[in-house]
Parts: structure tokens; C-alpha cells; sequence
């Protein structure tokens, strides 16, 4: 996709871009440039605002992009309903001018939207130029038939999401992904138009490049297309030239290239190339195209699961939904990149889009840190699963929303999988699932069903023609890749297994049933595309541990008081199982080339398993505030080369209370738990099966500290203290140094601490923040799934002794001071610099 100073300064990754393509601009033929800044907003409920005159003075002025339900209160009443969040819909519409001096008849103007949510609709100069119902995908419109290019134009956008429950999570509202505004000529390189199909053999990296060059100047013309390879040295690997009559409409040119001794982009080290393509007419280049380019090898295999660059790898995945916590739908880079890695650094090597296609962003990310990829494209196809749903629009829109994911997403190195759908209740024959309530929907999926819902015979109904058609769509613009799609009916029956259009079958939990599917499913590839659904509340336990509680069973409404969930692995929903119970079966499985487990962020929206107040998931390995719950842990310490020593819970208990104390650890032989300096016994993991090692012990106050051994040695030890009274706050910024471009964060992590410095934690201060210099405080939150207090705000309660406030940086450089204050408690301050 075309790149411009705009957006290639901001990302490190696309400054070879800027020296590559952007000094031939000389005559400015080609640009696309970041159009976010000084948009004004309003919720308006009428259509008067896509009138050029309509006096818009009055509205808020603010950047995009923009998630205008984040910014508002929860209520019970919010038609959303708790599944979505519990915050408000809406019909929000933005107006921007474009002053144009152009005298150039040859030029074209788009308008590109990476996301709106949703049924969004574009005017210029008081006249319709479009609409996409879609709210996931990135799409643009032409603007030059309605455009005044000797003076000004007034671009309104109406954003419409006012119609829910249309989803069954948080979507956020408004224009949440970035803006750009596009110019060229009438002769370009097709939007997305470059598809690279690679092979990488005998140490050679074959590259074909296919190329939709349009012309929309009604003649013929005699072009060149020039096409290179890069590497980060700035230095051409690859190259060809093609001379070409292209016809008054479109015209598809094929060049092969051929790197030599190719870098392979892998995990460890994902190496990329540039490839830039030009279009050249009488010597003179009239486009530029872009994008980044790995070289690797992907295998699904049916018996040992999956191979990158022919080494066996077990997919460690998770699940993420697109919300950032408080800061909502809206797409931020720092927030963005603080999740992948801290998924990283858990030993996750890969991210299924759930469920639906991600911000570009994401995918950048993970092609530049080597983070795999499951792209998937819709939630529901013609059966809906609320009342107004992305059904409603799919027969119209599903063939132009699946190509374009794939024009859009082909050439990321990272994705290794198309997904077609999630669990859609296609897979049976037919679903009455009219006047249900929404948080039964889930139970719906789940239940068990008999033979007379599934395929019958050998003739393919409807549905699993269905399933060939959206299948046949993604191999038409990538016949590269294999294609799944999450399923919760995992009988061979299922509409989409017997469809034989799935080329991995792709099971959503049922982790009993991955012992039958070599025999169910002879010569297919296997998948978990969705596990666990464990539900924990971070700091939360609920005792005995070694009792399972799952939640909130087939009968509704669930109710439990405490509004939590148990953050020893011992709670999970009816249909899933825990961590470790998945994990086990995963691990020992050959064929099974991984899991994405559900969830690796609490997400806002689907407070499984209660309703309001809760408001937001408790699926999380990490809490919507970004601090790890305990299985955080068992999961580094299986998934990666760190040493792991993990005690949990805190040591802050009634005294001669009963309690369970577990530990995770690796790199070690044993551990010994110390209460107050006594043995309260060693233990071992007596298998590859146990994940953990536990005491039930009398509390005391004190300490409680757990010593590691190998080969008799000690090579760690950790320690829990109990905690006196609440003294003061302790502030921690996970960076110091922020960009001054009004989007930069800093994630600051509050706890309310006694004398020594120990966690608190029991506290539930509400901790007040203020700031000096040019800065202002994004969003506050502490994990609580049921918290009603506002995400945009200058105070917030801790949560079991924690609580976040998140800094951005403003377009100055400057001096920041963060304070933080709560009664009876020292306050705290921290410097941040922008520059």
C-alpha cells in the first residue's frame, strides 16, 4: 500500500520506504498521507450534518482515531447489553475540510478507512459517495467525481451504531482505526494490488509478483512497471522490468524474481525485505507501491502438526479481541505493541484475530517481532447470533469483505491461516435462536446436539455450499495458504468438515474429543482454534483449590454475589476446561499443532459467567489493566527458556485460616515452602503431566517463601510477606521517555503499599492523578470485571492492592509529573519526558 512521511516517520519499519520511494515525488503525482488530525465530532441523531453549509463551530474538535462509547458511563439499560459492554451506541458523525489548488485533470483523490464501526457512510459536498456496513474491515471510496478541485470540500462521515446488540463483545464506536487520504494519478497500481506468492528452495527465494495496474484515463497507455526487492541494508536483491500496453480498464502483470541465499523470516529472527514497485511512463514514475516481504515455508502436517522453515514447532497461541481496555476500540501503536509483547514474554508465538479482521497495525507488529497469525473474517454468516449482527448485511457483502481481507492481508509474512468464520451456526442444519438473551448465546453454541442436526448422507446442503463458496473466495486471492475456520460442533457431520472445504480442522474447545480425530478426520491437519475459557479474577482465590467450579452451568441466570472468579486454575466455564487440563492434552499430542487459548487479555464485554454489573470478560491469562493473573506463570514456564519461580496467593489471611499455596517453577528439581523459616515440606512434579506443586498449610503472619533446588543446589528463591497497614503509593511507568506526537503512552502501574514496600493486597484505595506539561491522562482502570467506575477519568479505586493510570504524551516536548494521592496514604510523583 502507498506510503507517505505522514505514516512511514511514526514506524521505524517503513523508514526505508521514505529513502526508497518518496524522493522521486517531485511532482507529487503519488501520495497517501495520514489524514487523523482536527476532525469535528458530534452524536447526531438526524442526517443534517452531511449538508456542505451545516455549521459544525460548535463541535468538539478531536484526532482519530476516535472510540466515542469509551468515553461514557455504564448503565444497565445501554442496549449493548453487558455482552457488549454495557456502554452506549449511537449515530456519531464526523466533519473535515479538504482545501484543494489543482489544476492537474489526470489526478484522483480516496478517501481510506483502516475501520469504522459501523454502517459508515461518506459525504463530500453534501452528496453521498458510499456506504460499508461491515465495522472490522478497512475500505476505501473514491472522492474525484465529487470533489471541487479549485476550492474547498466538506467531507462528512456518518458513523451508525445506533441498531444493538449487534455483537456479542465490545466493539467501541466510531472511526477507530487511522484515516488516509490518497492521491494519483489516473494510472496506478490497484489498491492492495501486488500479491506476492514466495518459494524458498535449495536455498534460493523465488518471488512471482502479481500486479493489477488500473487505467481510469479511458486510453491506452505504454507503461513500464519496475519492481524491486530490498534487503535492511538498503541494498537490491532482486529486480525486474516489464514494458506493457495497458488497456482503458485493468491489466494484471507477472514478474519473477529470485533472491539469492534468502534470509528466512522465522520466530527468532523475522527478517524482512522491502519490495517497491513503480510504474513508469515515458521515464518518469507515476506511482509507488510498497510493502514489507517475508521469505519462509509453512507446513500443516497430519501427523506431527506444523513446521516453520521445516522446523516442528507447537503453535502457542492466544485469542485477542481488538479492545485496548480503557482505551477502547480506538488503535494505538504503544498500547498495541505493550500486549504482543507481553504475550511474548509469556512464550506465546502466536495471535488469532478473533473474530474478525485486525487493524493493520497488529499484523505489522507480528511480522516485524514473529508472531504467527490465524486471520479470521466473521463471527456470524446468514444466522445471526444477536438481533442485528453482521447477517443482516452478509449476503450482500460477504464476497467484497472476504476478498478485501485478503487483498489487504496476503503479503504478511506472519499469517499462516485463513479463518472462513467462528463457530457459526452453520455447522448445523438449522438454529432457532429467536428472543434469546444475549448472554445465553454462548449455551446455545455449546450445547450437545443429536444426528438430526448435523449432514445427513453424502449430498452437501446448503450450508456446506456455503462453506465451498466463502473457501473458494480466499483461495481465488491466495492460493497459498490453508484454510480453517473455529468450530464448536466437532462431529464429522458438522456442515463445515463435511463440506471437505477446510484444509485444518479447527476444533473450539472439546479437548476430550482430540484422541478421535485421526479416525474422524483421516488426512487432515488438526487445530485447536479456541481452548480453555478458564474464568479467573486476578488476586481473587477461591479455596479448597483442588476443586473444580465450573460456570455458570446450562441453567440462567448464574448468580454469585462476590462477582468473582478464582485465580487458582480451578474455575472455568461449563463448555471449557482449565489451563492446565488443555495444556496436558496439547503437549502430549503430536498431531495437534497447537491451541489459541481463550483469552490472552481480558477484553471488555462477555462477562462470563454473570451479567451486569459485570461488564468485562474474565478469560484473561492478563486482566483488562495489563497485570498477569497467576497462570500468567505455568504458561512462561512451559512455553519458554526463562527460569520460572511462582508463589501464589499474597500471605495476607485470617490467622489459623486454612490455606492452599501453589507454585509454578521450571529449570529445577524441587521446591521446599518455608512458613516463617519452617519446612512445610518439599515437592516435586512427580510427571510431565503436573504443572504445578501445592501445600495446604495453617496461616501465620510472616512470610511464606518458596526455595528451588537442582541437584541439591538453590537456583531461586521467592518470598510472599504479609503486609501491614496502606502507607503510600508506589508508581511504575512501563516506559519514561515518550514521543511528543500526541499519541504516545506510558502504562503506569499503581499499588498501594505498606512501609516496607509490600504489595497491600487487600487495598481499595481510590488513588487521585494529576499531571503538569503538556500530556493527559488516556484512560485509568485495575482489572475488576464489574467495576462501574469511568475508564476516562483522573481517579480510580485499586483492585486487590492495584489500579492503572495511562499517560499520553501531548504534540510539545515535555516535562511530565505524574502525581498520585489517596487519603491517608504518602503521595507519589514520577517524571516522564516527551521529545
Amino acid at each position: 500500500m502507498r506510503k507517505s512521511t505522514f505514516s512511514l516517520v511514526r514506524r521505524s519499519s517503513f523508514v526505508l520506504l521514505l529513502l526508497l520511494c518518496l524522493y522521486r515525488l517531485e511532482g507529487h503525482a503519488f501520495e497517501r498521507n495520514l489524514w487523523d488530525d482536527g476532525w469535528r465530532f458530534a452524536i447526531c441523531q438526524d442526517d443534517s450534518p452531511q449538508q456542505s453549509v451545516f455549521d459544525d463551530s460548535a463541535w468538539r474538535l478531536l484526532d482519530l482515531p476516535h472510540d466515542w462509547a469509551i468515553e461514557e458511563d455504564f448503565h444497565a439499560l445501554h442496549p449493548s447489553g453487558a455482552n457488549g459492554g454495557a456502554l452506549p451506541g449511537g449515530k456519531g458523525w464526523y466533519r473535515k475540510h479538504l482545501v484543494l489548488q489543482d489544476k492537474d485533470a489526470s489526478s484522483r483523490y480516496a478517501l481510506h478507512f483502516d475501520g469504522a464501526y459501523m454502517n459508515t457512510s461518506v459525504y463530500v459536498n453534501s452528496q453521498l459517495v458510499g456506504t460499508r456496513p461491515y465495522g472490522f474491515i478497512s475500505f476505501s471510496f473514491d472522492l474525484t467525481p465529487y470533489l471541487n478541485k479549485q476550492g474547498d470540500n466538506v467531507i462528512a462521515v456518518k458513523v451508525d451504531n445506533s441498531h444493538q446488540p449487534n455483537s456479542r463483545w465490545y466493539t467501541g464506536c466510531g472511526i477507530y482505526r487511522h484515516v488516509y487520504l490518497m492521491k494519483s494519478t489516473d494510472v496506478r497500481v490497484a489498491q492492495w494490488g501486488v500479491q506476492a506468492i514466495t518459494e524458498v528452495k535449495k536455498g534460493v527465494g523465488n518471488v512471482m509478483l502479481n500486479t493489477q495496474i488500473e487505467n481510469l484515463s479511458g486510453r491506452n497507455r505504454r507503461l513500464i512497471v519496475r519492481q524491486k526487492v530490498w534487503n535492511k541494508n538498503h541494498e537490491v536483491v532482486a529486480q525486474s522490468s516489464k514494458a506493457l500496453n495497458v488497456v482503458a480498464s485493468a491489466t494484471m502483470v507477472s514478474q519473477q524474481m529470485r533472491v539469492q541465499k534468502p534470509k528466512l523470516w522465522s520466530l527468532s529472527s523475522p527478517y524482512l525485505y522491502t519490495v517497491t514497485t513503480e510504474v513508469l511512463e515515458n521515464d518518469r514514475v507515476i506511482d509507488c507501491d510498497t510493502f514489507k516481504l517475508g521469505l519462509r515455508t509453512v507446513k500443516f502436517d497430519v501427523q506431527k502438526g506444523f513446521f516453520l522453515n521445516g522446523e516442528n514447532i507447537k503453535i502457542n497461541g492466544v485469542c485477542l479481541h481488538g479492545d485496548l481496555g480503557c482505551l477502547g476500540a480506538a488503535i494505538n501503536e504503544d498500547a498495541l505493541h505493550r500486549q504482543v509483547k507481553m504475550m511474548m514474554e509469556m512464550g506465546v508465538n502466536a495471535i488469532r484475530c478473533s473474530h474478525n479482521p485486525p487493524a493493520p497495525e497488529l499484523l505489522n507488529l507480528c511480522d516485524s517481532l514473529g508472531v504467527l497469525v490465524v486471520d479470521e473474517s466473521f463471527d456470524s454468516w446468514l444466522q445471526g447470533k444477536t438481533p442485528y449482527d453482521y447477517s443482516l448485511y452478509f449476503k450482500s457483502w460477504f464476497e467484497r469483505d472476504l476478498r478485501d481481507m485478503v487483498l489487504r492481508d496476503r503479503n504478511h509474512p506472519s499469517i499462516i491461516l485463513w479463518s472462513i468464520g467462528n463457530e457459526v451456526l452453520e455447522q448445523w442444519n438449522k438454529v432457532n435462536n429467536s428472543g434469546m438473551a444475549l448472554e445465553d448465546v454462548n449455551i446455545l453454541l455449546n450445547n450437545t446436539r443429536d444426528k438430526s442436526a448435523l449432514s445427513q448422507g453424502d449430498t452437501l446442503n446448503l450450508n456446506s455450499k456455503l462453506t465451498q463458496a466463502l473457501a473458494a473466495i480466499v483461495r481465488r486471492y491466495d492460493p497459498t495458504r490453508m484454510i480453517t475456520a473455529g468450530c464448536n460442533e466437532v462431529s464429522p457431520n458438522n456442515n463445515l468438515f463435511k463440506s471437505g472445504a477446510l484444509d485444518v480442522i479447527g476444533f473450539n474447545y472439546h479437548q476430550k474429543k482430540v484422541k478421535d480425530v485421526p479416525q474422524n478426520f483421516p488426512g487432515k491437519p488438526f487445530l485447536m482454534t479456541e481452548t480453555v475459557s478458564a474464568l479467573q479474577t486476578r488476586g481473587y482465590y477461591k479455596m479448597p483449590s483442588d476443586s473444580l467450579f465450573r460456570m455458570p452451568g446450562k441453567k440462567r441466570p448464574f448468580t454469585d454475589p462476590t462477582f468473582l472468579c478464582s485465580s487458582y486454575d480451578n474455575s472455568c466455564a461449563y463448555w471449557g476446561s482449565t489451563h492446565e487440563q488443555t495444556w496436558d492434552v496439547v503437549k502430549h499430542t503430536p498431531y495437534c499443532a497447537g491451541q489459541f487459548i481463550w483469552t490472552g487479555f481480558d477484553y471488555i464485554g462477555e462477562p462470563t459467567p454473570f451479567n451486569f454489573p459485570a461488564r468485562s470478560s474474565y478469560f484473561g491469562i492478563i486482566d483488562l489493566a495489563g497485570f498477569p493473573k497467576d497462570c500468567y506463570y505455568m504458561y512462561q514456564s512451559e512455553w519458554t527458556d526463562k527460569p520460572v519461580l511462582h508463589l501464589f496467593p499474597h500471605w495476607n489471611w485470617i490467622e489459623g485460616q486454612t490455606i492452599d499455596l501453589w507454585c509454578y517453577y521450571n529449570q529445577a528439581d524441587e521446591v521446599e515452602l518455608f512458613i516463617n523459616g519452617k519446612s512445610q515440606g518439599v515437592r516435586q512434579k512427580r510427571n510431565d503431566h503436573e504443572y504445578h506443586v501445592a501445600w495446604r498449610v495453617t496461616f501465620e503472619p510472616g512470610e511464606a517463601c518458596v526455595v528451588a533446588r537442582k541437584n541439591g543446589k538453590v537456583v531461586g528463591e521467592q518470598a510472599r510477606k504479609t503486609a501491614g497497614t496502606p502507607h503510600h503509593i508506589r508508581l511504575t511507568p512501563n516506559r519514561q521517555v515518550l514521543k511528543a506526537n500526541g499519541r504516545s503512552l506510558s502504562f503506569v502501574s499503581v499499588e498501594v503499599v505498606d512501609k516496607d514496600g509490600n504489595l497491600c493486597p487487600w487495598a481499595e484505595n481510590n488513588i487521585h492523578f494529576s499531571l503538569s506539561g503538556d500530556a493527559k491522562i488516556a484512560g485509568v482502570d485495575n482489572g475488576s470485571p464489574f467495576s462501574l467506575e469511568r475508564f476516562q477519568a483522573n481517579e480510580r479505586c485499586a483492585f486487590f492492592g492495584k489500579c492503572l493510570v495511562v499517560v499520553q504524551a501531548g504534540k510539545k516536548p515535555s516535562n511530565i509529573q505524574l502525581t498520585a494521592k489517596g487519603v491517608d496514604l504518602a503521595p507519589q510523583t514520577i517524571n516522564i519526558k516527551s521529545e
